[in-house]
């Protein structure tokens, strides 16, 4: 009979040594590695050989045949757009995110949307008593929404295959537990099994697959990061949980873009959509107060408008600090030195703190001058008009860079009600300003906007 062998798998980074070592040479994190058995899956083993349906002989490109295939339509406006346009046949998509942010609500809520197709829903952390409560909270019950509890995947593949569901959605994969591979569920070997066993029956009946995943303190993925590799979609579900609003971003997908981003509003009820998040985000506006600043930003293929807000005040402590929230603090540090040095203003001895209205967390560049504009609405306590709003980027001399798709920018502030708006006069090429109704000033540098602004 064959010895076992055994190896010290880290459970942070999925880096195999033969003995155990404090830190791991992959990761360099202390204390991650646990003894596994390494198990080589037998000719008579469970998983089936997913290369025999396969050839093995090369063919030229140009003879494979691309079948198109539509993708499903799904009944959840912002996943189906942040997913590229709907789930594809065959595909394997992971969401994570931290506990309680609404991951399982989202999913479930989308089985019971989906009254069209069977959904088979396997749950591993909550009894069924649990997940019926929260269904009835949500709604729209039908009999095409399976459930299954049960942690092994041995069983789990069984049902999966003699209900023969549209969907399948698995929370969490976690949870899951392989009987080939001897160690505890959730660690890297468990994990790495039990996503290929679900991948390859993905692919073998062009069923698409939905995962959750737990995240570790770090808001990374727990488990192998070769997971996220093996996986098609990895979808990131994030949001302050004191906030009202969720956040649905792709950081990875095989199928479409990885720049759209999907709004949701938590209720009693589950996850409403926001289809316009530009009026949620500035409808609790106050005018008349300094420190407030109105961006044209776009995620994706979507114009959001967002609210920058910024606070200076004197240096209680010596030292002055800089805060934000929903903004990059390295851009703010850079922003701050260019008013130093190009605009001639000392804020360095004073406290700035800068907010993004509603939790949101944005990477877009069009959003520096609105900040700008914030922390000198706020350093001079002069208020910006409520009706102004801002797109363009600040550059290291001072100037006002042009951004991407300017005119979406204009339309979005146009059907807002916003009067005029304050853009780049370097990205005038090709955009004709008699087409819009709102008050459109180029400017080219920061002193210039300053001059417009406050006189």
């Amino acid at each position: 009979m064959a010895k076992t062998k055994t190896a010290f798998v880290c459970q942070n980074c999925g880096t195999n040594t033969p003995k155990w070592m404090g830190k791991c040479p992959g990761c360099g994190e202390w204390n991650t590695l646990i003894e596994e058995v390494v198990y080589k899956p037998s000719k008579s083993g469970s998983r089936r050989n997913f290369s025999e349906t396969v050839s093995r002989k090369p063919v030229p490109i140009t003879e494979v045949k691309a079948d198109v295939t539509e993708r499903l339509q799904l009944p959840d406006g912002e996943l189906h757009r942040v997913l590229g346009g709907g789930l594809v046949p065959g595909s394997v998509t992971l969401i994570g995110g931290d506990p309680g942010i609404g991951k399982s609500t989202l999913l479930l809520q989308l089985g019971l949307n989906y009254a069209a197709a069977k959904v088979l829903y396997v749950s591993g952390e909550e009894s069924a008593n649990q997940i019926k409560m929260r269904a009835e909270r949500i709604g729209n019950l039908h009999d095409g929404l399976l459930l299954l509890i049960d942690t092994s995947l041995e069983r789990v593949m069984e049902r999966i295959e003699e209900s023969n569901p549209d969907l399948v959605i698995i929370d969490s994969i976690q949870t899951l537990q392989s009987p080939e591979i001897d160690s505890v569920p959730g660690s890297v070997a468990q994990i790495r099994e039990c996503t290929g066993e679900l991948i390859q029956y993905a692919k073998e009946t062009d069923t698409p697959v939905v995962l959750i995943g737990h995240i570790t303190k770090e808001g990374n993925i727990a488990g192998p990061k070769v997971m996220e590799h093996m996986v098609d979609v990895v979808l990131q579900f994030e949001g302050d949980r004191q906030h009202l609003y969720r956040l649905l971003r792709a950081k990875k997908n095989r199928f479409g873009s990885t720049n759209e981003l999907g709004i949701y509003e938590m209720q009693g009820s589950g996850l409403k959509e926001v289809t316009e998040p530009s009026q949620a985000l500035l409808s609790h506006r106050d005018e008349g107060l300094s420190g407030s600043a109105i961006a044209a930003s776009m995620e994706g293929a979507r114009p959001m408008m967002i609210e920058a807000q910024a606070l200076v005040s004197t240096a209680a402590y010596g030292t002055p600090q800089r805060t934000t929230t929903g903004f990059d603090q390295r851009r703010l540090h850079m922003l701050l030195a260019v008013l130093e040095k190009r605009c001639g203003f000392g804020i360095g001895r004073f406290d700035v703190f800068v907010n993004m209205a509603g939790g949101i967390r944005v990477d877009d560049p069009a959003i520096d001058l609105a900040a700008v504009c914030a922390v000198l609405s706020s350093s001079e306590d002069y208020p910006i008009p409520g009706q102004t709003c801002f797109a363009g980027e600040v550059g290291l001399s001072g100037e006002i860079r042009p951004v991407t798709r300017i005119d979406q920018r204009i339309r979005e502030a146009e059907k807002l009600g916003f009067e005029e708006i304050y853009i780049s006069g370097y990205g005038l090429k090709g955009l004709n300003l008699k087409d819009f109704s709102i008050r459109v000033k180029p400017v080219k540098r920061m002193d210039e906007v300053f001059q417009q602004l406050f006189g």
